[in-house]
């Protein structure tokens, strides 16, 4: 009976998971249709990012605490409701400050999903098996974005860009009423081993878990990268390589659905498979895996030549999606079950400030200033750095393991 709960709850999850980024990146897939109809600039159209981004993780903290307390079923049911009606209404915008009002409001919703999901799944599932159930979970994000390209671009070539945002909102009604029948297990009900609960606040336990904040520091610069790599994409596909629009987000959304699965469900395999040998197991994978995707990133973005320029992206997503299991893995296990709603929150609002937020307008805006062929290389360079904060952390975490105890 436990499994079978524990086994709808993930399917279930899961789904929510995949319409949460569908929704999410419905203004990427729009792009071109949205600054012609609107008359927006790159830096605007950055915006419609970063404004659902700050208002995303400013809820962040607030349905953390609500997480470690209150019935979690009924949070993530009146989120999926919240950003299911919220992205319909921006089918109805008839101006920049209109569609931006829309898209904050977005965040709303899916912070409450966002920060108690995990939770959800770690109550179901033992730590041993966390790399691969949070693989299967976090690949909805590339195959929900790629329908979003793909589904969001032909809405808007055949009906209309509104009629996107219409058909993107729908679905939420359903899988509300699915949430609510969700199982709440006790909190820590599926761990193999004693974690010592917090001595002081939640956040000042946080900020003096030094694994905790490692492997959210690294997050923070491969959430910047992405968020860019998301947001301009298509344009820069258009734009720069001058493939058709249509081309652009099919093309990509179709790298995204095979890249995701593929390298997620590789990242939480090698990562459980790891733990038998090393604690930081997760952090390595994630460190070597998006170390290695920083130059394949470097030159997907300024070859010229198809050939090379697509296969280039297609071996870096592999890389980077490597990571998504394992390095919520981290996060979940590296904190008391009693305060990990609030983990999540912490983590979301870190990697939002210093990640997607800033990177669509930073983007956008070297962009106006430059060219968006120079403004994305600073995406490889992010990569970098957040594969080497990981690789940090792992290293550092098994060579403190390594020291003797300090004599009583």
């Amino acid at each position: 009976m436990e499994a079978r709960l524990a086994r709808r709850g993930l399917i279930v999850l899961t789904a929510i998971n995949l319409v949460n980024y569908l929704d999410r990146y419905v203004p990427a897939a729009l792009g071109p249709s949205l600054r012609a109809a609107l008359s927006l600039s790159d830096t605007q159209f950055g915006l419609l990012t970063s404004g659902f981004i700050v208002v995303y993780m400013l809820a962040a903290p607030v349905f953390g605490a609500l997480g470690d307390r209150g019935a979690r079923p009924r949070l993530i049911a009146l989120g999926i409701f919240a950003w299911s009606l919220a992205t319909a209404l921006g089918g109805l915008a008839w101006s920049f400050a209109s569609l931006l009002a829309a898209r904050a409001a977005v965040g709303i919703g899916e912070a409450a999903y966002g920060t108690i999901a995990p939770t959800l799944l770690a109550d179901y599932y033992a730590p041993p098996l966390r790399g691969r159930i949070f693989s299967v979970f976090y690949a909805a994000i590339p195959i929900g974005s790629a329908l979003s390209y793909v589904l969001s671009g032909q809405l808007d070539a055949h009906f209309g860009w509104r009629s996107a945002f219409l058909v993107a909102g729908f679905p939420g009604v359903l899988l509300a009423l699915l949430a609510l029948g969700l199982e709440d297990p006790p909190r820590g009900a599926r761990e193999t081993e004693a974690l010592v609960p917090p001595s002081r606040g939640a956040y000042g336990t946080l900020a003096h878990n030094r694994p905790y904040v490692l492997t959210v520091l690294g997050y923070a610069a491969y959430t910047f990268a992405l968020g860019g790599m998301a947001a301009f994409m298509p344009m820069f596909l258009t734009r720069v390589r001058g493939l058709p629009a249509g081309t652009a987000t099919a093309g990509f959304g179709g790298i995204l659905v095979v890249t995701g699965f593929v390298g997620t469900a590789i990242g939480g395999w090698i990562g459980d498979s790891l733990l038998r040998y090393t604690r930081q197991a997760y952090l390595w994978v994630s460190g070597v895996a998006t170390v290695a995707a920083a130059p394949l990133v470097l030159v997907g973005l300024t070859s010229p030549t198809p050939p090379v320029y697509w296969g280039s992206i297609v071996a870096a997503e592999v890389l980077l999606f490597a990571s998504t299991g394992p390095i919520n893995s981290a996060i979940i296990n590296a904190v008391a079950p009693s305060i990990r709603a609030t983990a999540v929150a912490a983590s979301i609002l870190a990697i939002h400030i210093f990640g997607d937020v800033p990177s669509p307008t930073i983007l956008g805006a070297l962009s106006d200033h430059t060219s968006l062929g120079q403004a994305v290389l600073i995406i490889p360079v992010a990569v970098l750095v957040g594969g080497i904060v990981w690789t940090y952390g792992a290293w550092s975490g098994g060579r403190e393991a390594r020291l003797p105890a300090p004599a009583a």
